[in-house]
């Protein structure tokens, strides 16, 4: 054995295998001294080549791939990846306040999808009075435990309050009872008005929610699903939510009992709205993400890098939902941007 040999062999077990000189000592049956030396040896010979990559920098590769792939506008937010989940989330939604900054103006009407993500973004808005804005509620807040008017009502309340604009709320249950119940409430006048503010609204603003993660999804905690619900959404694949309507891995929403109750926007009616903001913090939301945007629901995102790097790993739907064009006039966004460069 040679002496660069060792040296190899010592670099190996102390970069790629994470052993401790003291490890690697007792093993060589020398000293600790002799380890630090070969380590040395192994810096200075380019056995071993160390490279700090800037993490903004990584960001913004992130960002341009993620457009690339998917035809939006993505705005990756760096953050180190042993941040906790509401350190996450406060960094997404601080960055998803400035992209609204610059798509919010007079005259816009907001559909807002009430939820854990986008309460956060409503506490990082700039104040800045705006002529004839409106925000309006995209999905209802009601359970039998709480009306949820309160809950719903700050969230909106807070976008409102930043641009001085005119707040519609959507007083319906997140879920309905039967789907019957459903039908008969839409043809309602006062339910009609909503549904056309929504359905008017030039840019949308919502996250992905999840079952399980750091910062739980506010629907999956508060008392919004039955057992029994939870059972038929894991028998129909389900992996997440936008607005209140669940999502299967491919994009699919079709079928699911849950969407026939629900008070959220569905899919094809959420795809006119011309500009369609997620927020995602957390890499537990990924999944629910890759169906949403399979669905077609997402022309701006923004997500942390963490969840950014485990998004470009994921694998793309093994059955895609067809692809969805936007009305004429309204090209959803591209190209890449991130915050700090």
């Amino acid at each position: 054995m040679t002496p660069d040999d060792r040296v190899e062999r010592v670099a190996r077990r102390f970069w790629l295998d994470r052993a401790t000189m003291e490890t690697i000592a007792n093993e060589e049956g020398v000293s600790r001294s002799t380890i630090s030396r070969a380590l040395d040896t192994a810096r200075a010979t380019g056995v071993v080549s160390i490279t700090v990559n800037p993490v903004h920098g990584r960001a913004a590769a992130m960002a341009a791939e993620l457009g690339r792939r998917h035809g939006i506008a993505a705005r990756v937010v760096p953050v180190p990846d042993d941040a906790p989940g509401p350190a996450r989330l406060q960094a997404v939604a601080a960055e998803t306040a400035v992209l609204l900054d610059a798509v919010v103006d007079t005259g816009t009407t907001l559909g807002l999808a009430w939820g854990t993500t986008t309460s956060a973004v409503g506490q990082h808005l700039r104040a800045r009075p705006l002529r004839d804005a409106h925000v309006v509620q995209l999905n209802g807040a009601m359970n039998t435990h709480s009306s949820g008017v309160g809950y719903g009502s700050d969230v909106l309340g807070r976008f409102g309050t930043a641009w001085d604009a005119r707040v519609h709320h959507f007083p319906v249950p997140a879920f309905f009872d039967r789907p019957e119940t459903r039908q008969a409430m839409w043809r309602e006048r006062s339910v009609r008005r909503v549904l056309d503010l929504q359905q008017g609204a030039g840019v949308a603003l919502f996250g992905i929610g999840a079952m399980t993660g750091a910062v739980p999804s506010r629907v999956h905690t508060e008392g919004y699903l039955t057992p029994g619900d939870r059972a038929d959404l894991v028998a129909a694949g389900v992996v997440g939510d936008v607005c209140t309507v669940f999502l299967r891995a491919d994009g699919s929403w079709e079928g699911i009992p849950l969407n026939a109750r629900t008070s959220g926007l569905l899919p094809p009616v959420l795809r006119r709205i011309p500009r369609r903001v997620c927020a995602v913090a957390g890499d537990d939301k990924v999944a629910g993400l890759v169906a949403a945007l399979a669905a077609g629901l997402v022309t701006d995102l923004v997500l942390d890098s963490r969840a950014a790097q485990e998004l470009l790993t994921s694998r793309p739907p093994t059955r895609p939902a067809p692809l969805w064009r936007p009305p004429s006039g309204h090209p959803p966004p591209t190209g890449a941007s991130v915050r700090g460069t």
